[in-house]
């Protein structure tokens, strides 16, 4: 391997968040950390063994870079990570949106950063700002704040002032917006039916309201 190709792979780990399996940071992850890898991605099967295991499993991931990020998906209601095997204990984004409180949705998601902090995670993988344009979409539905772009934008921006208010970076998701869509891009390209007037006009709002909250990640969809 030339010297170049090694600056090379320094500058893409510097980027990269993958998975791993099981319960405890397997040797070429920790490896990885110490050369420079950005972080790690948790799931429920990195947490099956319990919260005491999982603080374990995330200090020892310090240990190898204390600036490691440690990210999930937590962001209540349907997709939970931490509380996969009973159900997330807080409500998701289409009763946030029902109740229309905001300062409720703020508490809620600093409730949530709290408890992702005390476990060792720093980085939330949420909120999802998807505008639910098309109500048959299968993989948004409940996930989003509602079918309002104005509703979107003001819940959002409350849960990353939540999440980050309990020293939790949030990640607005999925840019520029996937709650049109009619396909699971976890499986195919799906694909925006509409103009980029209509995009602008309806899914961008809610991450300018997030990125104007001081959101410190954004993920495209």
């Amino acid at each position: 391997m030339s010297a170049g190709d090694t600056a090379l792979e320094r500058l893409a780990d510097a980027i990269l968040i993958p998975p791993f399996a099981g319960t405890v940071a397997p040797r070429w992850v920790l490896d990885a950390l110490w050369r420079g890898l950005a972080g790690v991605t948790l799931f429920a099967p990195n947490m099956a063994a319990g919260p005491d295991a999982l603080t374990a499993l995330t200090r020892t991931l310090r240990g190898a870079a204390p600036d490691v990020l440690v990210a999930t998906d937590e962001e209540g209601g349907d997709v939970t990570r931490v509380w996969y095997d009973s159900g997330s204990p807080y409500p998701g984004n289409a009763a946030l949106g029902a109740v229309d409180d905001v300062a409720l949705t703020q508490r809620v998601h600093a409730a949530i950063g709290a408890d992702l902090a005390a476990l060792g995670i720093n980085l939330d993988l949420a909120p999802c700002l998807d505008v639910l344009a098309a109500p048959e979409n299968p993989v948004v539905g409940t996930r989003s704040f509602g079918a309002s772009s104005e509703l979107v934008a003001r819940h959002g921006a409350a849960a990353v002032r939540g999440l980050q208010s309990a020293g939790i970076a949030a990640c607005a998701k999925h840019f520029p917006g996937h709650g049109a869509t009619l396909l699971d891009s976890h499986a195919e390209v799906a694909v925006v039916p509409d103009g980029l007037a209509v995009v602008t006009g309806r899914d961008l709002p809610p991450f300018r309201a997030a990125v104007a909250a001081g959101v410190r990640a954004v993920m495209p969809g």
